[in-house]
């Protein structure tokens, strides 16, 4: 029994399908059909534009929507997480290979597709040594600045499509512009107006909540008018002939030169995608009331990834739009996942003769459109009044990836986030605390009016772990308030509530202060100490050097001891304002 136990165990831990394919029934089997055909409908044009924008021939697009589903659906734990190409990724693959292959050609392809594995390896690597708390080095305000930018980056990108322009725009936003406006005068009417149809039916669609997803209604416009009125003939660029049929299985082609090429670029997506899913499925989870499990994920979108590449497919990630849209309909398991990617297997047994007239212009309508919705304004206006420094950090980001291009604004991002992160942890919040007349509290001086504040007494909070990194930072602090203080300070308390965690450098900082306090004739208290600083304090011989009767319950029991000792003049409390 015990045995059976561990393998049951063992079983809903790596495979998460089995958690809940034993309760599974009609009801949710018709709610995971409904979702499942309804994405995988999306799924076709959004796929085919992604590719394109990838620099892939968008029949990869569809290539990568087929497995990554399939996999997610037995080893992912959320339920309505939805895998395959998505506009950043496609964004980062063709900044990525685009100094290294010409787009679209046989080259350009099997590097897409080699790099979709080493993401897929790195992710999966991620999850297996539990390194998913590495993504929250990247800060929200950081995300923000970098996904608008790159936004920009995207619809700027697909003008030449709109346009029906033809040269190479860069992954510059100022490149791309340049370009476009250096050949404006070639601008293919036709094209662009097919387009700009296109883009007005998507936002109507959006306005009015439309049951039948704007994409599709696209793709039937464009399809429909190109063919109708025999557009090709007049210029307007269409997808063309399709393969049909599913791609074959094949082992990505492993060049050790190209990978340490793509290393770079592999990583950078690995860790945008992880932080994508991972935002994605928690904000699904807590909507759902259900647990993923952050490691878990990473093994499943490593291992999606990894399939992806065995058969064609480029790098994927999760998609929000198509994620709700799942959650909107009624998905009740990632089974949907399962019946999208088999919607997709049918289309490619069927629909490709019809997709031959879909012009490359609503492509890029339907990417345009999509990604200048991850433009979150709203957060700007709430970081801009709620805190300064993370606005500027997302103004950084956002400048930085406009003009430096992707991977510098990744760069940039996360660099200011860990630079905040060891700001933040090197300069904590210190307060002098002060008494609330007839009552034991004492509060922020700077925070709090008419706080009773005594002269022989600085009572000190420190709001942080003290370690190595911020030691000198606290007793710089302290030196500075105890010469404010002045002559007639004779005790000073620190209130060690919020201090949880304290280091080696952290015990020699409180040695070296109570040496200082005592050279200055100054008593020094500690109150509220936790248990976990307490057993470093014994383990350390600290407790023993300062003696058991300097540790106190609380600030006021501190403060009455000292009024008791023999000697001690009680001094009454004068009435400070923070003002």
């Amino acid at each position: 029994m015990q045995i059976v136990g561990k393998i049951t165990y063992a079983l809903k831990k790596y495979l998460p399908i089995t958690t809940w394919i034993g309760q599974y029934n009609f009801a949710k089997w018709k709610g995971d059909l409904n979702a499942g055909l309804t994405v995988g409908v999306m799924l076709i044009p959004q796929g085919m534009a992604y590719a394109m924008l990838a620099g892939m021939p968008p029949i990869y697009g569809l290539y990568a929507a087929i497995i990554p589903p399939c996999l997610y659906a037995i080893l992912g734990t959320s339920r309505h997480l939805m895998l395959g190409p998505t506009a950043l990724d496609s964004l980062l693959i063709a900044a990525g290979l685009g100094a290294l292959a010409v787009e679209g050609s046989a080259e350009y392809i099997e590097l897409a597709i080699l790099l979709a594995l080493l993401v897929g390896l790195i992710q999966l690597l991620m999850g297996v040594f539990k390194l998913g708390f590495l993504i929250n080095f990247l800060s929200r305000p950081v995300i923000s600045g970098f996904t608008a930018a790159a936004a920009l980056i995207i619809s700027a990108s697909q003008l030449k499509h709109l346009l029906g322009l033809q040269f190479d725009s860069g992954h510059f936003l100022h490149q791309v512009l340049g370009h476009t406006f250096g050949h404006i005068q070639e601008l293919h009417w036709p094209t662009f107006w097919v387009g700009l149809g296109g883009i007005l039916l998507l936002l109507l669609v959006k306005h009015w909540r439309f049951p039948i997803p704007g994409p599709i209604l696209a793709v039937v416009f464009g399809m429909g008018i190109v063919w109708g009125f025999q557009l090709e003939e007049q210029g307007i660029r269409v997808v063309g002939a399709i393969p049909k049929g599913l791609p074959s299985l094949t082992m990505p082609v492993w060049d050790p030169a190209r990978i340490m090429e793509l290393l770079p670029i592999a990583g950078t997506i690995a860790f945008i995608s992880v932080m994508e899913s991972t935002a994605i499925a928690k904000a699904f989870q807590f909507k759902h009331n259900y647990r993923i499990v952050p490691d878990q994920e990473l093994i499943a979108l490593g291992l999606s990834n990894i399939g992806a590449s065995f058969f064609r497919g480029f790098s994927i990630s999760s998609s929000f739009s198509r994620s709700a849209v799942n959650s909107q309909v009624g998905g009740q398991t990632a089974m949907s996942g399962i019946f999208a990617a088999a919607f997709i297997v049918l289309s490619l047994f069927f629909l490709t003769p019809y997709l031959y007239h879909l012009p490359h212009t609503i492509l890029a309508s339907i990417i345009m459109v999509s990604v200048l919705g991850l433009i979150d304004l709203k957060e700007w206006r709430y970081l801009w009044h709620s805190n300064r420094t993370d606005f500027v950090m997302l103004l950084i980001t956002f400048l930085g990836t406009l003009g430096l291009g992707i991977m510098q604004g990744i760069l940039i991002g996360v660099g200011l986030s860990i630079g905040m992160v060891i700001f933040r942890t090197t300069r904590p919040h210190m307060a002098v605390l002060g008494k609330i007349p007839g009552l034991d509290q004492y509060k922020n001086i700077n925070r709090f009016d008419q706080l009773e504040v005594r002269p022989d007494i600085l009572i000190i909070r420190f709001d942080a772990r003290l370690y190595f990194a911020n030691v000198s930072y606290f007793l710089d602090t302290i030196d500075d308030w105890i010469e404010q203080k002045g002559e007639g300070l004779r005790l000073l308390i620190l209130d060690a509530e919020s201090i949880n965690d304290i280091d080696s450098s952290g015990i020699r900082c409180l040695e070296t202060l109570v040496t200082n306090t005592k050279a200055k004739g100054v008593r020094l208290y500690f109150a509220m100490v936790k248990g976990p600083v307490r057993d470093a304090f014994n383990r350390s011989g600290f407790m023993q050097l300062v003696g058991t009767d300097s540790f106190f319950f609380t600030v006021q029991n501190a403060v009455d001891n000292y009024d008791q000792k023999p000697g001690n003049r009680h001094l009454e409390y004068a009435t400070q304002s923070n003002e």
